[in-house]
């Protein structure tokens, strides 16, 4: 089955392939992890790690277009934070999956780390958010 892991490793390699905008990136990673699930071959145990992980990477995207609705600055704020913390714990059931499973390396290790760098990019939202009040 095809992933588009293939096509995800060269847009984490080309800088101008990555979307711009923070809800589209998320969006795209979101897909990606569906799609890497659909692939991933695990015993009954395992199921609630990826439903785990479905959930979290599902989350971040999610939460940047929730908080885009928001009332009020400090609500998009609570939004993102929720969104990093969501981008956090899907670093830590990618982690646990690549530790526990017999599973392709590469793709594991992409998944993390655009996980990472969204870690990032909302952590650096969020500073700048509450350094602007």
């Amino acid at each position: 089955m095809n992933t588009n892991l293939d096509f995800y490793d060269d847009f984490l390699l080309e800088e101008e392939w990555k979307p711009y905008k923070i809800s589209d990136r998320c969006f795209l990673f979101s897909k990606t992890v569906i799609n890497f699930i659909q692939m991933c071959k695990y015993d009954r145990i395992y199921f609630s790690i990826f439903d785990q992980l479905v959930r979290s990477a599902t989350s971040i995207g999610a939460n940047v277009i929730e908080g885009k609705a928001g009332s009020s600055k400090k609500d998009w704020i609570k939004f993102m934070i929720i969104a990093l913390k969501s981008s956090n714990e899907t670093i830590y059931w990618l982690t646990l999956i690549s530790e526990t499973l017999s599973i392709n390396q590469k793709e594991i290790r992409t998944l993390i780390h655009e996980a990472n760098e969204l870690s990032r990019i909302l952590g650096r939202i969020i500073l700048n958010a509450r350094e602007r009040n």
